[in-house]
């Protein structure tokens, strides 16, 4: 497995890491605790060494997932959680909206390293911004709990430029986690250029598109109830006829490859930028074998501007975010 420094910060990670939400949360029922931690161990074999996950996925029973999962694997890995979630921290009961207060982060991390079975965490996320909580309080914080060697690495998820410059000024940042795919490419216009300003590296949530860009689901597929992309605007069936054009693109670049649709995005990705790493999420093991895969899917620069041309003729329509997500994100 190729390795991957996130920015000036020192922290190698593996090229892929696993998003290990799915597993517990968000995309249908939970999958069977003890075939996920042997994914998990599976991964590590392989060479992976950066695992994600947040307090907020449960609430709590992702991390105890992860936590079990690594704890006799510690030394080998990377675990990255975040905080950010007004959770009741006693009964893991979400009480809707978002919490950023110092003194919350502070018992949030207390229960997370309970949770991951472990003594520090090596890269803790703000999971969104708190408007109502100055972004320099919040980086004062983590920078408290880095000094106490809790925290080993500070990191941002879906800020904007303003919010990354003034955290990054009182508490360097290691990484950002926010949406970057070939189906979401906002990151390009802004965020990319200041990240390699500053040396922070770059961790593309949902590099797949939620699955859409696997070519495994189309306008016809059902999800369960309690998946949320039932809520989701660009999975509404027509978006996801008109979105088909971007799935064909990467079937044809595929098949001049001799690889799956997920092999090109995952590489189209890695190649944007040394400092990437990806994190797509799976609950089984030939998929994580197919993504892993990728890492050593080296796309020539022919290829990569006949993807950016043909791309670029294609309109994605429907947002990312049903409309309550969408409150959640304060740039």
């Amino acid at each position: 497995m190729k390795k991957r420094t996130l920015g000036h910060s020192g922290l190698d990670v593996s090229a892929l890491g696993l998003g290990c939400m799915g597993m517990s949360f968000g995309l249908g029922p939970a999958a069977d605790p003890q075939e996920m931690i042997r994914l998990i161990r599976a991964a590590v074999e392989r060479g992976v060494t950066f695992f994600d996950t947040a307090e907020v996925y449960g609430p709590f029973t992702n991390e105890n997932l992860v936590g079990e999962a690594l704890a006799p694997l510690r030394e080998q890995v990377v675990i990255a959680t975040k905080f950010g979630f007004d959770i009741d921290q006693a009964t893991g009961q979400n009480l809707g909206g978002l919490n950023s207060r110092p003194a919350h982060i502070k018992q949030v991390v207390e229960g997370s390293l309970k949770r991951l079975r472990t003594d520090r965490i090596d890269l803790l996320y703000q999971h969104r911004v708190d408007p109502n909580v100055p972004i320099e309080d919040v980086a004062g914080a983590v920078k408290d709990l880095i000094a106490e060697g809790k925290v080993k690495h500070f990191g941002l998820s879906e800020a904007g430029v303003e919010v990354i410059r003034r955290a990054h000024a009182v508490q360097p940042v290691t990484a950002l986690q926010s949406e970057y795919s070939l189906w979401w490419r906002e990151p390009e216009q802004e965020i990319l250029p200041v990240l390699e300003e500053l040396g922070i590296g770059f961790v593309p949530f949902s590099p797949l598109g939620k699955g859409f860009l696997t070519g495994k689901i189309d306008q016809n597929t059902e999800f369960d109830k309690s998946d949320f992309r039932n809520t989701v605007p660009r999975f509404d069936p027509e978006n996801r006829q008109a979105n088909q054009a971007l799935v064909d693109l990467l079937g044809r670049i595929a098949q001049e490859q001799n690889a799956t649709p997920a092999q090109i995005a995952l590489a189209w990705l890695l190649a944007q930028k040394p400092w990437i790493a990806p994190i797509p999420g799976t609950t089984k093991l030939h998929r994580l074998e197919e993504n892993l895969a990728a890492v050593d899917l080296e796309l020539s620069a022919d290829t990569l501007a006949e993807i950016e041309a043909a791309a670029a003729q294609i309109a994605v329509q429907g947002e990312r975010y049903s409309e309550a997500a969408q409150k959640m994100i304060n740039r």
